[in-house]
């Protein structure tokens, strides 16, 4: 069985399906019903023991001093390449702390602690059972193991939700083959989660971990953001500018 020690959360990025509101504030410290986005993971890692916890940021990184502040163990990481390259840039500079790691998008709302339980058989995905068509990447299994990734979506297999956990084993693998795609091979455009499912899948030996739906939001658009929480009704009228 391993543990997981820490965590990464990935926050780098423009939001800008969510413009006018991320204009002025990244997207992972909206407030949905209160709690800004990124809080959710935060104070859901400390429940389950975690408080070693890298955050890596770009776009209005002077905005994230409000999380410093409130959660000062907080490790803040700079992207410098965030505006030019995919989020494969994020997980590089934060490469050094995969081991025993999970990973995550800032940009999602953890409803339910419990998924975040720090132990774990081996490296692999969160996942909810695709009931109907979905766009998001979908994950097919044999006996949880996972074999292949679809990323245009399907009707069949598991959505893969941002939240994955790496053991000591697999942390190193990954950082060795993030150093090799992203500075040696120069592929500034891929996603991080293409290393080990499209790049070397032969290399990790990947499961899924059963959620539910209802376990974790991400919140990709504003009609998404409106449906669960209605303060920002007013977005979709007139545009007006947001800042917390």
């Amino acid at each position: 069985m391993n543990k997981v020690k820490r965590a990464i959360i990935l926050a780098a990025g423009k939001g800008t399906r969510l413009r006018p509101i991320t204009n002025n504030i990244p997207k992972p410290l909206i407030e949905v019903n209160g709690v800004k986005m990124i809080e959710s993971i935060i104070e859901s890692l400390h429940y389950n023991g975690i408080y070693e916890i890298y955050v890596v940021v770009g776009y209005l990184k002077e905005k994230f001093k409000v999380i410093q502040n409130k959660y000062p163990d907080i490790i803040i990481i700079e992207n410098p390449d965030y505006n030019c390259c995919n989020n494969i840039s994020s997980l590089y500079v934060a490469r050094n702390y995969i081991e025993d790691c999970f990973i995550l998008d800032a940009d999602q709302i953890i409803y339910n602690k419990e998924i975040l339980n720090p132990n774990f058989e081996k490296s692999g995905y969160s996942c909810s059972k695709v009931k109907n068509y979905s766009n998001e990447w979908i994950l097919h299994t044999e006996n949880k193991n996972i074999v292949s990734c679809d990323r245009n979506g399907g009707t069949s297999g598991w959505r893969l939700f941002s939240l994955s956990r790496w053991s000591k084993q697999d942390g190193r693998k990954l950082k060795k083959y993030l150093e090799i795609e992203f500075k040696e091979k120069n592929e500034k455009q891929l996603f991080w989660d293409d290393i080990a499912l499209f790049c070397y899948p032969r290399e990790f030996d990947l499961q899924i971990y059963e959620i539910n739906d209802s376990d974790i939001v991400e919140i990709d658009n504003l009609d998404e953001l409106i449906e669960l929480d209605k303060i920002y009704i007013n977005y979709k009228k007139d545009g007006d500018m947001y800042e917390k």
